[in-house]
């Protein structure tokens, strides 16, 4: 997962005790969502971005865009960011929101890496081991990379679980050539 800059951390935290007072966490969620989603492409965030064009006609841009799509408390934090140079930062701020929430509806992500496609019954068991180990839900999420060979790597939060074939080799070659076996 990409690391979330202070900043972001700091917006994400304060928009999460709003959200957290006014209980509207979920709202803000998707709010963020959306706007992270409609002005993240590349073409929308070389304009807003852009000092050469005058703040008013920028924030135009986020309110058309917007308009209808996110409540006004969202918007006002993306008129923020835009206002302090920092609108780039709107994906890590949907992140750590994320994160915040995850971690109030003790949520734990983690990120599970196959060399091919997992089953129903393999994602099943899985699921129902991660969330044994934790205690807590496990929202999963799939990624393939052949080069594992076979077996799986599990990013669980900042803790990684190598259950991977070339893991495997590699601890033997690494006990080989310690002269541990």
């Amino acid at each position: 997962m990409a690391r979330v800059r202070s900043t972001a951390r700091r917006y994400a935290e304060a928009a999460f005790s709003v959200a957290e007072r006014d209980d509207t966490v979920e709202a803000w969620l998707r709010d963020l969502a959306t706007a992270s989603d409609h002005l993240g492409r590349d073409d929308v965030l070389r304009v807003l971005g852009n000092p050469a064009v005058p703040y008013r006609d920028r924030a135009d841009v986020i309110e058309r865009i917007l308009a209808g799509r996110v409540a006004k408390p969202t918007q006002n934090l993306i008129l923020l960011l835009l206002q302090r140079g920092r609108i780039e930062d709107l994906a890590d701020v949907l992140r750590e929101f994320q994160r915040l929430y995850d971690r109030r509806e003790g949520i734990t992500a983690a990120t599970v890496t196959s060399a091919a496609p997992l089953d129903q019954a393999e994602q099943a068991a899985l699921l129902a081991n991660l969330t044994r180990m934790t205690g807590q839900r496990v929202e999963l999420t799939y990624a393939i990379d052949p080069s594992i060979l076979g077996g799986v790597v599990v990013r669980l939060g900042d803790r990684l679980i190598d259950g991977s074939v070339l893991g495997r080799l590699e601890r033997l070659r690494s006990r080989l050539a310690a002269g541990a076996l």
